[in-house]
């Protein structure tokens, strides 16, 4: 929600595809483990956005004061931007994610736990998508709060949730766990990543609880195979 600044199947499984939200009691939440999550590679998925079909209304800003190169593309069933990544440390206090280390701190996110309270960017995958504006209404594309995204960076795939918004004309932002997940410094002041990122955000998705990280996994390794089918 910061001002960013330059920074570097089951049963049911038809069922799950379909509406793409998994049930809050499948899951408990997780801590992330592994940087290749699921069983869908980086190559893969992204061979499936080398071109754009542009939804939004002009580009975005990766950071302030640079120019709006990034726009929002269409497939079907996601949308998907390539950017930079900013480091999000808002929410819940925690060890690294503070006033202390993070001058822009905010307690709270956009979108909250089961239990009403903040999510936790040190521990928990999460996006930051732009505030709706002129440029893009991302709620318009099917994307909501605990929202799918498969994070791609190098080799390597984090899925993840959108758990935050963010300016309304700059994109590339994620926690402090999704870039430590993905070999990124999560550093909320000198970390980040300069560019080489892609956001892969499934439509009409939702994990349940949205601060069970095993639920975004198991959901997006399942809606990945059905992008690789369907684009």
């Amino acid at each position: 929600m910061r001002a960013r600044i330059p920074t570097l199947a089951t049963a049911g499984g038809a069922a799950l595809l379909a509406t793409g939200v998994l049930p809050a009691n499948a899951l408990d939440a997780t801590v992330p483990g592994s940087a290749q999550e699921g069983s869908v590679s980086a190559a893969d998925l992204l061979a499936k956005v080398t071109s754009c079909r542009q939804i939004s209304n002009g580009k975005y800003k990766t950071d302030n004061g640079t120019s709006a190169t990034v726009p929002v593309c269409d497939k079907n069933g996601a949308v998907f931007w390539k950017a930079d990544m900013d480091i999000d440390c808002d929410g819940q206090r925690t060890t690294d994610c503070n006033e202390t280390r993070d001058p822009w701190f905010q307690n709270d996110t956009a979108f909250h736990q089961s239990d009403g309270l903040p999510l936790k960017a040190e521990s928990l995958p999460y996006v930051v998508v732009p505030s709706s504006g002129t440029i893009w209404n991302y709620a318009a594309s099917g994307i909501k709060g605990g929202g799918v995204v498969a994070v791609v960076h190098g080799n390597k795939v984090e899925y993840a949730v959108v758990g935050d918004t963010g300016p309304s004309t700059i994109i590339g932002e994620a926690s402090y766990a999704t870039a430590k997940a993905l070999g990124i410094d999560p550093d909320p002041t000198t970390g980040g990543a300069a560019s080489g990122v892609t956001y892969i955000l499934f439509k009409n998705s939702q994990a349940s609880p949205i601060e069970s990280h095993s639920a975004a996994v198991s959901l997006g390794d399942r809606l990945a195979k059905q992008f690789l089918q369907s684009n």
